[in-house]
């Protein structure tokens, strides 16, 4: 019997003993943690470690007969694989957003019986839900469990990386400006103290990065604001003498992290506090007492934050030339060893994240590599291991999507390069990919536009041919912070109006089609929001357009001309005259020779 199987049907067998000693009747585990990150420290790695699927998304659910992981099409495939014989049922959703699995536990239960998820992780916005739809099912909910903390004995502790600051002059923003902007939105909105749990919003706000959580340059930490003190909720130790020092100059002082529910719990009678219900957890809102009130609201910092400006911009773009350069010397190295030596989606991500690792400003990767080579390409979250990875050999598509840390910047990049032959079906493919992103990457459009509106201009030209994809078009990209980061997104999902688009918003362009058991193409540009002149001079409102940041070219061979047209070969053609421009004075040899062949005019 596979042992990962059988130490999994043990982990769910001791999780239904908990359950039934704590006269329960179901437990919903989600991807989450005290903060609602998207990547988790091991310490929250609860429904991983239940359910042996390690996409980064998805929901388990466990009954006394039965258990489903809930997740989108991103990882289907990866997701049958990985609980194949397990007795875990792969429920498929259409996307990372949805909130099916609240339909199907009010069709497993009965009324009167009862459902367990651990509050201290499950966010407010998501808590309300789940509290409505099992009300009107007649069902218990229970926040006040935690079923894996007793099963579970070796969980790991909390992460203590230490934490540190970002330094100018790439922090363009002093942390005193950061906070007085802060608490003027308090200030307008009414609030006289502000409670932040969102890791990147606090690391954003205190001009402080860590490295807790893998490729983000975060640290766990939840941060209090009044109109004139600010604490930082922290492991003791993570942050050392001199740098809480600095920090106290700018009224910051430091408190235990464990302590943050009892300070909302201390706040004052007649305290107004701002909480954004989707990024805080139910436990710490049920925490501020009955004489103050809560104001609901997105985090002033969120909005800020995906508003570089035109400094910050300047420092991404030069990432941009860095990650360029680097992404040229591995092509060059690549093209040169195909068929001289044995290369594998292993060996890929060794020598591209080499080839970052030396630019200057490097941090570490923002990602993990995806490197997909035919049919491991078409799963979007792909990752290979020494266990199961291919041999980059015969014909077909590789396609591989990276990214690095920048000093200045964070980087997100998927480019698709043909191996030996390709065929016409791969070509047309490609091209219809291509034509999407270069579609959305041509728009103008209205200031505040939201950014699932423009969704459809990617996926059009891919609709038109019967093709699209699981997946969202884009989605927001930090400074030096989370390579995935809202407000705004590009996507099917339903829009708010916190998702409108901002000059200085930087945000991914990456459509895509798969072919399970076949290939899977991806074609992805970061983008920033800039401001577009038109013939109109403005009397219809201001427009924005996208800048393309990303520097590296786009493989022409697997093109096929007859798809593309005119115009979009024109585009192609300018994009590779700025790319060669900007990456050429940093290259030399070889690289520089294949940064010439790969941007030739089409």
């Amino acid at each position: 019997m596979d042992t990962r199987t059988s130490e999994i049907s043990l982990r769910i067998e001791q999780l239904r003993d908990a359950m039934k000693t704590s006269g329960v009747h179901a437990c919903l585990v989600p991807s989450s943690d005290p903060h609602l990150s998207e990547y988790l420290p091991e310490r929250w790695q609860g429904r991983q470690w239940l359910s042996g699927f390690t996409g980064s998304v998805g929901t388990l659910v466990v009954t006394l007969e039965r258990a489903a992981v809930f997740a989108d099409s991103r990882y289907w495939t990866q997701a049958a694989s990985e609980l194949a014989h397990t007795g875990i049922a792969l429920e498929k959703v259409p996307t990372g957003a949805s909130t099916h699995y609240i339909d199907w536990i009010a069709e497993q239960l009965q009324p009167g019986q009862s459902l367990a998820v651990d509050g201290q992780i499950l966010g407010l916005a998501l808590a309300q839900l789940l509290r409505g739809a099992m009300q009107r099912a007649g069902i218990q909910v229970r926040t006040d469990l935690d079923l894996i903390a007793r099963i579970w004995p070796t969980r790991p502790g909390l992460p203590n990386a230490k934490i540190y600051e970002h330094l100018p002059p790439q922090a363009v923003v002093s942390r005193a400006e950061k906070l007085a902007d802060v608490r003027a939105a308090m200030k307008r909105l009414g609030a006289s103290h502000h409670f932040i749990s969102s890791v990147d919003d606090s690391a954003w706000l205190l001009n402080l990065r860590g490295a807790d959580v893998d490729y983000n340059p975060v640290f766990m930490a939840h941060c209090l604001l009044s109109a004139d003190a600010t604490t930082l909720f922290v492991e003791a130790g993570k942050i050392d003498a001199a740098l809480e020092a600095r920090l106290a100059l700018d009224g910051v002082r430091l408190a235990p992290y464990g302590a943050a529910a009892a300070a909302l719990a201390a706040l004052p009678a007649g305290a107004r506090v701002l909480m954004d219900p989707r990024r805080v957890t139910l436990g710490l809102r049920e925490a501020v007492p009955a004489q103050a009130s809560v104001l609901e609201a997105i985090n002033p910092s969120t909005l800020a934050k995906s508003r570089k400006t035109a400094a910050e911009a300047q420092f991404v773009r030069e990432a941009m030339v860095q990650d360029g350069a680097a992404m040229c010397e591995f092509y060059a190295w690549f093209e040169h060893a195909l068929g001289r030596e044995r290369l594998t989606e292993l060996s890929i991500d060794e020598h591209l994240s080499a080839a970052r690792a030396k630019r200057p400003g490097f941090v570490g990767l923002s990602f993990p590599t995806i490197a997909g080579f035919n049919a491991n390409g078409a799963m979007p979250h792909y990752r290979a291991t020494p266990a199961s990875h291919a041999v980059i050999e015969g014909n077909g598509l590789l396609l591989i999507d990276s990214g690095a840390q920048y000093l200045g910047g964070t980087t997100d990049i998927t480019r698709v390069w043909p191996i030996g032959e390709v065929t016409a079906e791969q070509k047309r493919d490609y091209t219809l990919v291509l034509t999407g992103t270069l579609a959305l990457s041509s728009a103008c459009f209205p200031r505040g536009t939201l950014g699932p509106m423009l969704d459809a201009l990617a996926r059009a030209p891919m609709w038109a041919h019967g093709l699209d994809y699981g997946h969202g078009t884009g989605h927001g990209v930090g400074y030096f912070m989370n390579v995935h980061e809202g407000p705004q997104n590009i996507s099917k999902g339903v829009p708010d109006a916190n998702m409108a688009m901002e000059q200085g918003m930087i945000t991914s362009i990456e459509p895509g089609v798969y072919r399970p058991g076949k290939w899977g193409v991806r074609i992805e540009n970061l983008v920033l929001n800039v401001p577009q002149s038109t013939p109109e001079n403005g009397q219809f409102g201001e427009m924005l357009a996208f800048e393309t940041l990303t520097l590296c070219p786009i493989d022409t061979r697997c093109i096929d001309r007859d798809l593309l047209g005119a115009d979009n070969i024109a585009w192609l053609n300018r994009y590779h005259a700025v790319v060669r421009e900007r990456l050429a004075p940093l290259l030399s040899g070889p690289a520089l020779a294949w940064l010439m062949l790969r941007t030739e005019n089409i």
